[in-house]
């Protein structure tokens, strides 16, 4: 399927920093609670994430991300998720997150 560049625009990805983590016992899967710092125009928003595969509570925090943060709220185990953390699957369907590099200030849009 094609989209046009007007509508790719409308997603609104962004970059940020993972500030806090907690874990997340009423998930369905395994999954952390995840804040992220989205710079002054956007602020901190939380989701939940199932990456527990791949990362620690401790390589997360500090680690820059990318985030969609126009897809509204939904409520997951009880917990407000603001946005989307995302990633691509590995070979067993494992959540590799997306980063960046260089660093960029947070709250940047991916164009």
């Amino acid at each position: 399927m094609t989209i046009s560049y007007d509508d790719f625009e409308k997603v609104d990805l962004r970059s940020g920093t993972v500030i806090k983590i907690e874990l997340f016992p009423r998930a369905k899967k395994p999954a952390y609670k995840v804040w992220v710092d989205f710079g002054d125009e956007i602020g901190i928003k939380q989701t939940s994430a199932q990456v527990t595969t791949h990362y620690t509570p401790e390589a997360l925090i500090g680690r820059q991300v990318v985030g969609c943060v126009n897809l509204g709220e939904k409520n997951i185990a009880g917990f407000t998720s603001q946005f989307l953390l995302v990633g691509f699957p590995d070979d067993v369907g494992e959540v590799c997150l997306i980063t960046v590099d260089p660093a960029v200030p947070n709250g940047k849009k991916l164009f």
